[in-house]
């Protein structure tokens, strides 16, 4: 295979995987695994550093290490190589983002200062802004809905344009 077709295995399955990750959490996390995910959004009956909720990051790990090993072990799935490296990818930028910078679970950097980080923090913000298993909204990471690219006064705004429009017709 070449360079090109591995780089682009890679891209497509990091970009893959946040609609994976959509998936999971709002039909696996907020489903049948809800008491995994449960203290995740009720930290403070957390006790100690750990989540019940850390265990997913096993759960996705599962996948990619078959991927490293049956890519790397089997002639003709040399390409579940690169699957396995795209979603390490995602795993590490889901760490970096969700672990360090909107849950600063370790202090490694703070805040940062552009619209889109502040967008991630406002959708993160929202979804855990209600404690129970339905009713959540931005169930994303990396894919945020434009409404957060701008001050919470204004999403009450656009949500009452939108109830009097549906009221009107």
């Amino acid at each position: 295979m070449s360079i090109l077709l591995n780089l682009l295995i890679v891209i497509g399955t990091v970009v893959a995987m946040e609609f994976v990750a959509w998936f999971a959490h709002k039909f696996i996390m907020h489903g049948f695994l809800w008491k995994w995910h449960e203290d995740h959004h009720q930290p403070h009956l957390k006790d100690g550093f750990w989540e019940k909720n850390d265990r997913f990051f096993l759960v996705f790990a599962v996948p990619s290490a078959f991927c490293y090993m049956a890519g790397s072990l089997w002639a003709g799935w040399g390409a579940l190589l690169y699957v396995g490296i795209g979603i390490s990818i995602y795993g590490l930028i889901y760490f970096l983002i969700h672990d360090v910078y909107i849950h600063q679970r370790f202090s490694w950097f703070r805040q940062l200062d552009s619209k889109y980080s502040k967008a991630i923090l406002r959708a993160h913000g929202a979804h855990h802004a209600v404690q129970t298993k339905e009713d959540c909204e931005s169930f994303g990471l990396l894919v945020v809905n434009s409404k957060f690219f701008k001050s919470r006064k204004h999403w009450k705004v656009e949500s009452n344009n939108k109830i009097y429009k549906q009221k009107k017709s």
